[in-house]
C-alpha cells in the first residue's frame, strides 16, 4: 500500500473501485448497490469475481446483503477503520481537519504508550536498530515515498520493541496514516526538513535507549503532533 503498487487480481481490482466509490460518497451509506449484471459490466469480471469482492466488503463493514432487496451501503459508524484499505480510500477521496484529528488521536493512544513500552522492555540490539532507521530518514536522497517507508520501517520497529503483541496488529493503521501524510504533505520539498524528521525520531530512540518511559512517551507524541500539524497547513493552503 505505501508504494502506490496498483491491485493485480481482479477480485483485488473490484474491491479497490468499488470500495473507493463508496467512501467517496458514489454509493451513499443507506443506499443499495446496483445488481451485479450491472457491476459485472462495469467492471468487466465475471460474477464469481464480483460476489467474492462483495464478501471482501462485507468483512469491512461497508456493506451488507439483504435478501430480496440487494446489498445496502451501511453506516459508517460500521466501517472497519482499522482496515488499511478503507483508511487508504479515505485519503484518497479527500480528508479533512476532523478526520486527521480523529486519525491522530488514534495514533496518540497507541504509539505514545508503545514507545514507553519499548524504554521498559527494548532489548540493546533493538535499540540499535530503532537508532539506525532513525539517521537513516535524514538521507538527503530521500523521496517522498522513500521517506514514508523508511518512517514506516521505524514505527514498526517501535511496536515490535514494546513487547506487547497486540500493538504491533495497529500497524496497517499507522502504515494508511503516513501514507495519507506524506502524500499530502512531504518534509522532502527541503533538507531542513529531512534534518527535522530524522532529529524528532532520534530523540525517540535516545529516550528509550535511556529507559525514560516518559522522555519516549513525550518524544512519539511530538512525532506524531508535527506530521499532524504539517498535513493541516497543506490542506488549508490548498482552500486559501
Amino acid at each position: 500500500m505505501i508504494s502506490g503498487a496498483p491491485k493485480r487480481t481482479s477480485h483485488a481490482q473490484v474491491v479497490d473501485q468499488l470500495g473507493k466509490a463508496i467512501v467517496s460518497g458514489e454509493f451513499p451509506v443507506g443506499s443499495i448497490l446496483p445488481g451485479d449484471p450491472e457491476l459485472a459490466a462495469r467492471f468487466r469480471v465475471s460474477r464469481t469475481v464480483l460476489r467474492e469482492a462483495m464478501k471482501t466488503l462485507a468483512a469491512k463493514g461497508l456493506v451488507v446483503p439483504r435478501a430480496r432487496i440487494g446489498t445496502r451501503v451501511r453506516p459508517r459508524n460500521d466501517w472497519n477503520l482499522f482496515d488499511s484499505d478503507i483508511l487508504t480510500w479515505h485519503f484518497v477521496s479527500g480528508v479533512d481537519d476532523e478526520f486527521l484529528y480523529h486519525l491522530s488521536e488514534v495514533r496518540l493512544a497507541f504509539e505514545p504508550h508503545a514507545a514507553a513500552l519499548a524504554a521498559r522492555n527494548a532489548t540493546d540490539a533493538e535499540i540499535a536498530g530503532m537508532m539506525r532507521l532513525a539517521v537513516a530518514l535524514g538521507d538527503a536522497k530521500h523521496t517522498a515515498e522513500s521517506l514514508a517507508v523508511a518512517d514506516l520501517k521505524f514505527h514498526l520497529s517501535v511496536l515490535d520493541a514494546s513487547g506487547n503483541p497486540f500493538l504491533r496488529t495497529v500497524g496497517s493503521l499507522i502504515e494508511a496514516a503516513l501514507v495519507g501524510v506524506f502524500k499530502l504533505s512531504s518534509p522532502t520539498a527541503e533538507k531542513s526538513g529531512i534534518d527535522e524528521v530524522a532529529r524528532n525520531h532520534i530523540r525517540i530512540v535516545e529516550e528509550i535507549g535511556r529507559r525514560d518511559e516518559a522522555g519516549a512517551r513525550s518524544a512519539m507524541e511530538h512525532v506524531i503532533r508535527v506530521g499532524r500539524d504539517r498535513v493541516r497547513q497543506a490542506l488549508h493552503a490548498d482552500t486559501a
